[in-house]
């Protein structure tokens, strides 16, 4: 089963359907199910800003899953639809946000798996 790593708050933002656009600069053709594991860092200069949402984090375990159905280019267009739906979750960050997996079916489990991340798109052994 294919997987992604991601730092608290975002893993449990799309776990939870707050965020449905996954960013990063590289781009993937893979499309389907992928489970969501919360890496064993924080982001710690956006939790408080989530406060509000009452997210349960996890750490170092896969909390939930989604569907990639596609991967957009990040233009102007996307950023001001998005900063629309929400912009306490979609605002600029520091990183760099040239693609966008579009994520559709989020679900949290009730049981996190534990287990080490790893970079990129990788497998997990259910």
């Amino acid at each position: 089963m294919k997987a992604i790593t991601l730092k608290e708050p975002w893993a449990s933002l799309i776990v939870n359907g707050y965020k449905t656009y996954e960013f990063r600069s590289w781009k993937t053709s893979y499309r389907g199910k992928i489970l969501i594991h919360a890496a064993k860092g924080v982001d710690k200069n956006n939790i408080d800003r989530f406060k509000s949402y009452n997210l349960n984090y996890g750490n170092s375990c896969i909390i939930g899953e989604a569907h990639i159905v596609d991967c957009v280019k990040v233009d102007e267009e996307l950023h001001k639809k998005l900063l629309k739906i929400d912009s306490n979750v979609y605002q600029e960050s520091g990183f760099d946000e040239t693609y966008a997996f579009v994520l559709e079916n989020c679900k949290k489990y009730d049981k996190y798996i534990p287990c080490k991340g790893h970079l990129n798109i990788w497998n997990y052994d259910l």
